[in-house]
């Protein structure tokens, strides 16, 4: 029998990581990769409709000539479209790092101490990369 990793676990829909669990359990990793997957899954096929659209925008603005207040408004959706595109790629970019984290076995740890970030933090945050207290000092220091 294959042994089980997070990538073959089948949970239960209604599995919620549990405090009483060992911290980043293959459950836990599991729940995490799983959430992370879809939630790229998701971004990815937004990005594709949001491309399909802008490309099909461009297209019927190029052979219409409307006024120039309907061509402004064309071009400020087109923007907006491009400008939350980005943001989700960003998104994306976070996601893909998690994953890796998850592949590496450093999920769940910070990148600065390698301290436990906790999994109420993790619930919460999938994405988070530092503990609260080290992100509050992160913050800090931003300003």
């Amino acid at each position: 029998m294959a042994k089980a990793n997070y990538k073959t676990i089948e949970l239960s829909p209604k599995y919620t990581p549990k405090k009483s669990e060992p911290y980043m359990c293959l459950e836990h990793l599991a729940y995490f990769y799983q959430l992370l997957t879809a939630q790229k899954e998701e971004i990815m096929r937004q990005n594709a409709a949001a491309l399909n659209s802008v490309t099909a925008s461009t297209v019927a603005n190029s052979s219409i000539t409307g006024d120039e207040s309907d061509n402004a408004t064309a071009e400020q959706e087109t923007s907006m479209t491009l400008r939350m595109a980005e943001r989700d790629n960003n998104l994306l970019a976070k996601i893909n790092s998690a994953l890796e984290r998850i592949e590496n076995g450093t999920f769940g740890y910070s990148v600065i101490s390698g301290d436990e970030i906790g999994l109420s933090r993790m619930l919460a945050r999938p994405l988070a990369t530092m503990t609260i207290e080290e992100q509050e000092e992160h913050e800090k220091k931003k300003i």
